[in-house]
């Protein structure tokens, strides 16, 4: 009789450790994971190294100008020392021509030919000077005021603001000063009212003081057109007094020096505030703007061709007023009212190129 039962076959054992199969089959042992790899963390790059200056000014997104201070500049020294010059020699310009017009009598009589060589062009001049000096106020004075000051706050500029309302308010207080207080006019000759001291011009220093204040807030863009514009509108409104008899020559000169004396003073006192930006910019390439741009110098070069001019032309009728044989041909109360016209105007001019000089040479960065 056979077995039936049969011997199992032999299965290959696992190795120690290892997952046993079942009955049925087996599972392969898994392989072991793969140790992942240490790898030292990325160092953040290193920052870029900021060009030396001050930082940016740059417009805000709200399209409002940049702030007034420029930090890391400063006014230069010697702008500020050739302002002080110009504010010491316009000074020594008013008490000269006072003690050249008014104190001596030969310098009396040039005045009042001027004044009474006047009378010649009255009618036909005046229907023009009329409504240049109706424009002269004290509510002119504070528009003039506020519109400068205004624009300078406007720019974030607040010293440059004071230094405007400084200029037009002391200019006027000035002359207000010194023609009640401080100048007197003796009467060296039989006319009427010779005791009474008419220099400086009121009306001529309100023009002057404005159109001064304006020039020293505006943009250094805008400066040169300012100053040509200015220099127009103060010639026309001392010629208008001349032209009215309301004052005489030396008057209107002493009232544009009187103002020229105190725009060169408060430039000389000058902070950040009253400094430009910097051109392309803050850093290096903003420090070497040059005082006299294309346009400063053409503005200034034509006021001081006009005064040159006119000057010449001046001092040849007052030569000629005055008996001096280097005076021009022909004398006479006519020809000491065009000539004190033509100073009037040569003096306005030069006192605007001065003043454009100082003004662009202390705002340069």
């Amino acid at each position: 009789m056979t077995d039936r039962t049969l011997p199992l076959p032999d299965l290959p054992q696992p190795a120690r450790g290892r997952v046993v199969g079942t009955a049925k089959g087996y599972t392969p042992p898994a392989a072991p994971a793969p140790q992942a790899r240490r790898t030292r963390p990325a160092r953040p790059p290193a920052p870029r190294p900021k060009p030396p200056g001050p930082p940016p000014t740059s417009d805000d997104a709200g399209g409002r100008p940049a702030p007034a201070r420029v930090p890391g500049l400063q006014p230069r020294l010697r702008p500020r020392i050739f302002a002080g010059v110009v504010a010491v020699l316009a000074l020594w310009g008013v008490w000269a021509t006072w003690d050249t017009f008014v104190v001596s009598e030969r310098g009396q009589h040039a005045d009042q030919l001027a004044l009474d060589g006047a009378v010649n062009g009255k009618g036909v001049l005046w229907e023009l000077a009329e409504p240049v000096l109706g424009v002269v106020s004290n509510t002119f004075v504070g528009l003039g005021l506020a519109a400068a000051v205004i624009l300078a706050l406007a720019r974030g500029r607040w010293w440059l603001a004071a230094q405007v309302a400084i200029l037009v308010a002391g200019s006027n207080l000035t002359t207000q000063v010194l023609k009640h207080v401080v100048l007197d006019r003796p009467a060296l000759l039989d006319v009427p009212r010779a005791d009474i001291n008419t220099l400086p011009s009121g009306h001529t220093t309100v023009a002057a003081s404005v159109a001064a204040g304006l020039l020293v807030a505006v943009p250094r863009r805008w400066r040169p057109v300012v100053a040509v514009a200015g220099a127009g509108y103060t010639a026309a409104t001392g010629v208008s007094t001349l032209i009215g008899q309301w004052h005489r020559p030396s008057d209107v000169v002493a009232a544009i020096l009187v103002v020229l004396a105190w725009s060169a003073g408060v430039l000389a006192l000058s902070s950040t505030s009253s400094l430009d930006e910097p051109r392309g910019g803050p850093g290096r390439a903003g420090l070497g703007r040059s005082a006299l741009e294309p346009g400063t110098s053409g503005a200034v070069g034509l006021l001081l061709l006009g005064a040159a001019a006119t000057g010449a032309l001046a001092i040849g009728a007052l030569g000629s007023v005055r008996g001096y044989g280097w005076g021009l041909p022909f004398g006479g109360d006519l020809t000491a009212y065009m000539g004190g016209m033509l100073g009037v105007i040569a003096v306005t001019l030069a006192s605007f190129a001065a003043l454009l000089v100082v003004r662009q040479s202390t705002a340069r960065p």
